[in-house]
């Protein structure tokens, strides 16, 4: 936010005056212009902008995993091949974006900036259901845009320090959400596809190892199925972005690792072109 020092070299008093916790509600005081939800279009105006999908998120035993593929879409044509989906939210958890690329980026950028803004306030870590809320507010504060067809509905998952394990909360364009309880979740317009195949393949206490190669199993049944899904692309080199939260932290899988799992997923479809079966109990 541009401030205005009015040739003094001096922060406005707003800067300098103690407040809420939260940077949104600072935001909503002092500059309300730019939060994303406050902007509208004008009435019979349509936008087409770029969309993204698909996002799938697995618990496993320590932590949990948050993928997302890397194609983004305006209508039938494919607009970005390499969009970047999942970002963290801070040191224990991620968002995965789905829907309208720019409102979505911008939002989770705002998500970051809350978070921080909030631990250096209160001086410690808001908690994962309190996160989890925020995120809701952001989303309610955009249903006049997504009501106009420019929507975001992400994923969000990480590790709660309280109850030792990962956690995944999926929501829908009015800010509803709802926890994961079945272990995995995906949203986007590949969804049902990816949450067929972890349906069939998702155990408990799984890896880590095992709940990446879920996920990228789980894109490329969406892909398979879903022309707004990007899969594995071995000519360009690209392929999902995974990430793993645990008590440790985020962190990124490296390209060397992820394209060896893409590239092993993508032999075995050569001999099994519908992938791995669930075995029958």
């Amino acid at each position: 936010m541009e401030a205005n020092l009015s040739g003094t070299g001096r922060l406005p008093a707003a800067f300098l005056t103690p407040g809420s916790s939260s940077f949104i509600d600072f935001l909503d005081s002092h500059a309300p212009h730019l939060l994303p939800g406050r902007r509208t279009l004008p009435e019979g105006l349509t936008v087409e902008a770029p969309h993204g999908t698909t996002i799938v998120s697995a618990v496993f035993d320590g932590g949990v995993v948050l993928a997302g593929d890397r194609r983004a879409t305006m209508g039938n044509v494919i607009a970005q091949r390499d969009m970047e989906k999942v970002f963290p939210a801070d040191e224990y958890s991620a968002v995965g974006i789905a829907g309208t690329a720019g409102l979505a980026i911008e939002m989770v950028r705002l998500f970051q900036l809350e978070l921080e803004h909030y631990e250096k306030i209160e001086g410690t870590v808001l908690s994962f259901e309190g996160k989890a809320n925020r995120l809701t507010t952001m989303i309610r504060s955009n249903l006049a845009m997504a009501m106009q067809g420019l929507a975001v509905v992400p994923v969000f998952a990480g590790y709660d320090l309280d109850l030792g394990r990962g956690r995944i909360f999926t929501y829908d364009v009015t800010g509803g959400r709802s926890e994961e309880r079945a272990g995995f979740a995906a949203t986007g317009s590949g969804s049902v596809f990816a949450r067929g195949a972890m349906k069939k393949l998702y155990r408990e206490g799984m890896t880590a190892e095992q709940a990446a190669t879920l996920t990228v199993q789980a894109l490329y049944d969406a892909a398979d199925d879903d022309s707004a899904t990007g899969g594995p692309d071995l000519a360009r080199k690209i392929f999902p972005i995974v990430t793993l939260i645990t008590e440790d932290g985020f962190r990124r899988l490296s390209e060397e690792e992820v394209t060896a799992i893409a590239v092993s997923i993508t032999d075995q479809r050569r001999e099994h072109p519908n992938g791995p079966q669930a075995p029958l109990l």
